[in-house]
C-alpha cells in the first residue's frame, strides 16, 4: 500500500488551543472551524488595479492576514490567494464603463490590453510596496492577475453551457439562475430587492433579470473565444482562479460585504452548477471603512492613501493598530484625531516593548489564555487589545515575562513592536514627550522637505541638535532621539 510520506509531515492544529469560531456568511451564525485538511485554502477578493489603493481597500488584506497569523499559530500551514483584476468591461457610455477604462482614460493611454496590463501592473507595484508598512508579506501570498487565466475562464463557461446552466444572446453568454435553486443562498439573499445589471448593463435578451454574464461580446477589444472576441464575466474570473490554485472545494473565502448579494452568489452558482459541490466551507466578509462619516469617494475628495498618513509623520503601521480597534465585521470611521492616538498608542506600545529586557521566559501563561480566546472568537481583535494593554500595565509581573507574552501576542498583531533598532533602544522620544521648541522644530522641518526645501530642513536639523535632539528620516515618519 503506498504512503504518502509528506503527509506526516504537515503541520497538525494544535487543539490545546481554544477552538476557533467565524461568523459565516452563509449561515448567518458563529461556527466551530474545521478545515478540509491541515493546508488552510483562503482566497481573498483583491483590488481592480487602476489606480493607488485607498486605506479602505488595504482593510480587507489586514483582516486576511490576521486571520492567515492566527491560522499559522493554531498550527495550520495556509495557502492563500489574493486576485489582481486586471481588465474590465468595455462600454461605450462615459458613466458607466469599468474602473480599468476610466484608469486609461485618465493617464491619456490608449484602450487596449497592453495598456490595461500596464496600468494593472503599475498599479499593483504600488500596492505590493504599500502592503509590508502593514505588517503583510506579499510573499506568502498569491497575486494572480486575471488575464493570465483566460483558458481557464473559457473552459469553465463552455462546462457551463454544456451542462444547460449558460445561454447565448447577441451581446454574450450568460448563467441561468432558473436552473440553480439556491441561488441567492449566501445571506439568504432576496431575489426580489435584489439589484438587477450589476457590473454589467440591462440586456432584454435575458431569461431572468438577475441572469449574470459568462462571458461578454465586444467588436473593438478582448480575447478569442467560442462565442466570439470578448471578455469574461467579472464573477467568472475568481471561480476559475480558485480552481486552478487551490481546488473545486477551498475552506475559507473572503471580502467586502458589499460582493456577497451578487458577486459571490454568482461565484457560488458557477462553481457548484459546475462541479456538483459545496464551493465553500465559511464565507467570511468585512464591513467598510468611512471617512469622516462619509463613503471613500474620489468625487467627495476624502480619499486617505498611506502615504498621507506619513506626510502626517505618522507610522503606516498605526493604520493597522487602528483598524485593531474596530471588530472586522463592524463599520468603522477614519477620522484623523482617531488616526493619530492610534499612532501615539502604537508608538507607546513599541516603546515599552524596547525597553522590556531581553527574555527567555515563557509568557504569562494566563494572559496568552485570555488573549487567545479573544482571537479564536471570531477575531474579536478589540477585545485582544485590550488585553495587551492590561498586560502593559500589570506590574505583577516581570519585565522579562512581560516581553515574550508581548512578542508571543504580535506573531497575531502584526504591530512590528520589535522593528526598531537595538540602538534606537531607551533613547526613542516620543513626539509628545518632546520639549516645544524642538515639536515645533521637528513641524517646521516636515513642511521644509514636504516643499522639497531641503537646505532649510537640514538648518533644523542643525537647530534640533544643538539643542541635543537627532532625527532620522523613515518611511514611518521622523524618528528623534536624545543624544
Amino acid at each position: 500500500m503506498a504512503v504518502n510520506l509528506l503527509s506526516f509531515f504537515k503541520p497538525k492544529p494544535n487543539r490545546a488551543l481554544p477552538q476557533l469560531k467565524f461568523h459565516n456568511t452563509l449561515s448567518g451564525k458563529l461556527e466551530v472551524f474545521e478545515s478540509f485538511n491541515s493546508t488552510v485554502r483562503m482566497y481573498n477578493c483583491g483590488p481592480t488595479a487602476y489606480d493607488r489603493q485607498h486605506i479602505g481597500n488595504f482593510f480587507p488584506s489586514v483582516v486576511a492576514n490576521i486571520l492567515r497569523r492566527i491560522l499559522e499559530v493554531w498550527g495550520y500551514s495556509v495557502l492563500e490567494v489574493n486576485n489582481i483584476t486586471d481588465f474590465g468591461h468595455i462600454s461605450e457610455d462615459e458613466d458607466t464603463e469599468d474602473k480599468m477604462t476610466k484608469g486609461l482614460r485618465r493617464e491619456g493611454l490608449e484602450l487596449n490590453l497592453k495598456n490595461m496590463r500596464a496600468l494593472a501592473e503599475k498599479y499593483a507595484e504600488l500596492f505590493f510596496e504599500d502592503l509590508p508598512h502593514l505588517g503583510i508579506d506579499p510573499k506568502k501570498v498569491q497575486y494572480p492577475r486575471a488575464s493570465d487565466y483566460i483558458p481557464e475562464q473559457i473552459a469553465l463557461v463552455k462546462t457551463l453551457e454544456q451542462k444547460g446552466y449558460a445561454y447565448k444572446t447577441s451581446d454574450g453568454v450568460y448563467f441561468d439562475i432558473s436552473k440553480f435553486p439556491l441561488y441567492g443562498k449566501l445571506g439568504s439573499i432576496n431575489l426580489m430587492g435584489q439589484q438587477a445589471g450589476a457590473r454589467v448593463e440591462e440586456n432584454p435578451e435575458k431569461r431572468n433579470p438577475y441572469d449574470f454574464a459568462l462571458w461578454k461580446l465586444d467588436r473593438r477589444l478582448g480575447w478569442e473565444s467560442p462565442w466570439g472576441l470578448g471578455f469574461p464575466g467579472w464573477h467568472t474570473e475568481c471561480v476559475a482562479m480558485i480552481f486552478k490554485l487551490l481546488g473545486r472545494q477551498i475552506d475559507i473565502h473572503m471580502g467586502g460585504i458589499d460582493l456577497a448579494p451578487v458577486h459571490h452568489n454568482n461565484e457560488i452558482a458557477q462553481a457548484e452548477a459546475a462541479t456538483g459541490k459545496q464551493f465553500v466551507r465559511y464565507w467570511i466578509h468585512n464591513a467598510h471603512i468611512t471617512v469622516e462619516g462619509k463613503k471613500i469617494s474620489k468625487s467627495i475628495g476624502n480619499t486617505v492613501y498611506l502615504h498621507n498618513l506619513v506626510d502626517r509623520g505618522l507610522s503606516p503601521r498605526s493604520l493597522r493598530y487602528w483598524f485593531l480597534t474596530g471588530h472586522y465585521r463592524s463599520p468603522t470611521n477614519f477620522t484623523w484625531g482617531a488616526i493619530e492616538g492610534a499612532d501615539t498608542a502604537l508608538a507607546r506600545l513599541q516603546r515599552l516593548f524596547l525597553e522590556l529586557p531581553p527574555s527567555g521566559f515563557a509568557p504569562d501563561e494566563k494572559f496568552l489564555n485570555d488573549f487567545y480566546a479573544a482571537v479564536a472568537d471570531d477575531l474579536d481583535m478589540p477585545r485582544a487589545l485590550a488585553r495587551v494593554w492590561d498586560l502593559a500595565r500589570d506590574e505583577n509581573i516581570s519585565p522579562t515575562i512581560k516581553k515574550s507574552s508581548l512578542a508571543r501576542a504580535d506573531k497575531i498583531l502584526g504591530l512590528g513592536l520589535a522593528d526598531a533598532r537595538p540602538i534606537a533602544r531607551l533613547r526613542v522620544v516620543e513626539r509628545g514627550d518632546l520639549p516645544e521648541e524642538v515639536r515645533k522644530l521637528v513641524a517646521e522641518r516636515e513642511v521644509a522637505r514636504a516643499s522639497r526645501d531641503f537646505a532649510h530642513a537640514d538648518d533644523l536639523r542643525g537647530q534640533m541638535a544643538t539643542l541635543g535632539y537627532a532625527v532620522e528620516d523613515t518611511l514611518s515618519g521622523p524618528r528623534i532621539t536624545k543624544k
